[in-house]
């Protein structure tokens, strides 16, 4: 669970870098361990992995099933085979108990911008999937109160009981770094907070409006305008990572990325520190190793992944 109501929330700045606190990870120590990972011969084998993971976890829990959404590549295929299934009644039961969340965000901006991640969301699911599952909680960006929409993001996402499954990433960065959802280095994330508001840079920006167009994304002028005013990025922090019952991570795009091989290995590869300043020290320096602190993790990763 997540404790998200106002007065249990605390504002935490780093820097430029805003972090909401108040998640139950918060004092706990977290024993680092290795990361396991299973290299599937296919981006389609990923996702029907990622489905399946979807399907036991409905079968393992009664009731209403609280997952997050990954952006850009790595879950598209799973998003393919939910889309195509949506249209008939074959996993109707399954959509039914699904509430659905977004992980990241670019703000302030409008939610019907060919740029945000709601639309690729929508474009790639399809009208079937998002009018058969009980809920979709996009972050609202379309606002100044960035933060306080935050808030009530996830207050919502508490009172549903938290995160069941987790779709992840993992984003390369400079020296073989990484970032998970946009905690990037050096924002000062600690094991306690929820979710930030960082700002953004010009280059992520320019990197994300490429990387939507090459996808297919329909994106007009007004809309590049507004994304490149974008001032911060929107993201669930290392509480909620470590808070979710178990966390579904794929890398299927290194032939294009080919940043996350060193990435993945340094990830796979660094000896955490106990001693807590030091460990904290290396977490901010490489958010990735989040990952490696939480005891139910799958990776699912592609054959190049693993390449010099």
């Amino acid at each position: 669970m997540l404790a998200t109501g106002r007065d249990k929330i605390t504002r935490r700045q780093v820097g430029e870098n805003v972090w909401l606190t108040g998640g139950v990870a918060e004092g706990i120590e977290h024993q680092a361990q290795p990361l396991a990972y299973e290299v599937l011969d296919s981006e389609g084998a990923v996702g029907r992995a990622q489905f399946e993971e979807l399907q036991r976890a409905a079968l393992e829990k009664e009731g209403d099933l609280v997952i997050i959404l990954l952006g850009g590549r790595g879950a598209q295929a799973l998003y393919r085979i939910l889309g195509s299934k949506a249209q008939t009644n074959e996993i109707d039961q399954l959509l039914n108990r699904l509430h659905v969340f977004t992980q990241d965000a670019l703000g302030p901006m409008r939610m019907d911008n060919g740029l945000s991640f709601v639309r690729d969301f929508e474009r790639l699911l399809g009208e079937d999937f998002f009018r058969k599952v009980k809920s979709f909680t996009p972050m609202q960006t379309d606002t100044q109160d960035l933060e306080g929409e935050l808030v009530r993001y996830l207050g919502k996402l508490d009172s549903l009981g938290g995160i069941d499954i987790f779709f992840l990433g993992l984003g390369p960065e400079a020296a073989a770094a990484s970032h998970l959802a946009y905690i990037k280095p050096g924002s000062g994330a600690a094991a306690g907070d929820l979710a930030g508001v960082i700002p953004i840079s010009s280059s992520i920006l320019e990197h994300h409006i490429k990387k939507f167009k090459i996808g297919g994304s329909k994106v007009t002028e007004e809309d590049e305008a507004e994304c490149r005013r974008a001032s911060y990025i929107l993201t669930l922090g290392p509480a909620a990572i470590l808070g979710a019952r178990r966390i579904v991570q794929s890398i299927v795009d290194a032939s294009t990325a080919p940043g996350k091989r060193q990435s993945y290995r340094r990830l796979l590869e660094t000896e955490i520190s106990t001693d807590p300043a030091a460990q904290a020290a290396q977490l901010d320096e490489n958010p990735g190793l989040w990952l490696r602190l939480h005891g139910n993790v799958r990776s699912l990763i592609l054959p190049d992944v693993l390449e010099a």
